[in-house]
């Protein structure tokens, strides 16, 4: 048996967590007040936390549909052949168009989201993947996501608190040089100050604080997060496949409220044909009185439930390699 040291934190610890996650960019003297310590306090128990890779990002969280794009998922079964495996999952993580993938045991063992402007762009690169790696695919499912509510890190302290949505309506929102560039730093260096952010896109805190206002406002910034690392904290993440019988605005509200008073919800995904939640929880008896309670609650409701615990949880580097498209797209051509 492989032993796992768990890291234990105070409750200061879950607290400036919990506050970082809803806001990374929240300056230490307010975090200080919150929590009842010193600013100094403050920014050496963040330091700790990075240094024992608890905190493993400081992210600026980007809505792919307020830039014109949907975003498509691909569930694969795979035969355990570990070179092909490998060379899949290193595809998939220098893709421009792959924004998030995770490994997982269970039904199935990888699952990837794609952003995509058109139907046909998503079509391409699908057939492009299943074809390539037929030989390891068991069974592969395909699904659009509508919208995602992505909750605090509430499982750190059980306080409850209100989501933030993302995904919806599609709007390609008019970005110009300047944006794409504050978006290709911020979004996986969120805690940057607005003077050396102003610096590396040459430009002046003034007008920064202002675009990065504009790009909140237009709903192309959703939040500054944190990345954790659960596994040093010895938790489990967990992702619910539902699919439904039936899903009225009623079952839709009342779901949902029910999710939300749950403090080990981390996001609720909604996807064309099924629902998604995802729990980080101690233990797997935990995660199994949850799930039970729920089908208890929604018997009408949920047709059946499949339970994924996810291995890994990658962000992958498309997103900024596509606003480094984008951006490169803007330019205006060089005059000869």
């Amino acid at each position: 048996m492989v032993e796992i040291t768990k890291i234990k934190l105070d409750k200061v610890d879950r607290k400036i967590l919990t506050e970082l996650d809803k806001n990374c960019r929240i300056p230490s003297s307010r975090l200080a007040k919150i929590v009842r310590k010193s600013r100094q306090t403050v920014e050496y128990r963040i330091d700790q936390l990075t240094k024992k890779g608890i905190i493993t990002s400081f992210n600026t969280a980007i809505n792919p549909h307020k830039m014109g794009h949907k975003i498509y998922k691909i569930y694969l079964e795979l035969k355990n052949i570990p070179e092909i495996k490998e060379k899949l999952f290193s595809e998939l993580r220098s893709s421009e168009m792959v924004y998030w993938m995770g490994e997982f045991s269970g039904k199935w063992d990888l699952i990837f989201a794609i952003f995509a402007k058109t139907d046909q762009e998503f079509f391409e690169l699908k057939n492009k993947i299943i074809s390539e790696y037929n030989n390891i695919i068991i069974s592969e499912e395909g699904g659009t996501l509508l919208d995602v509510k992505q909750y605090p890190k509430m499982y750190l302290t059980n306080e409850i608190s209100k989501p933030t949505a993302f995904g919806g309506e599609i709007i390609d929102t008019k970005l110009d040089e300047l944006d794409h560039n504050l978006l290709e730093i911020l979004v996986n260096n969120a805690r940057i100050s607005v003077v050396d952010l102003a610096k590396q896109v040459g430009s002046t805190p003034i007008i920064v604080k202002n675009r990065m206002k504009k790009l909140e406002v237009s709903g192309v910034i959703i939040q500054y997060r944190i990345g954790i690392d659960i596994n040093t904290l010895g938790l489990d993440l967990y992702k619910v496949i539902i699919k439904l019988d039936r899903y009225t605005k009623k079952d839709q509200a009342k779901l949902s409220e029910y999710l939300s008073r749950i403090p080990n919800i981390h996001y609720f995904i909604r996807n064309l044909w099924q629902i998604e939640p995802e729990l980080v929880v101690e233990t797997y008896k935990e995660f199994y009185l949850i799930i039970e309670n729920l089908k208890k609650e929604f018997p009408g409701v949920i047709r059946s439930v499949d339970s994924l615990l996810m291995v890994s949880d990658e962000w992958t580097p498309g997103f900024k390699n596509l606003i480094k498209k984008k951006n490169q797209a803007t330019q205006p051509e060089p005059i000869e």
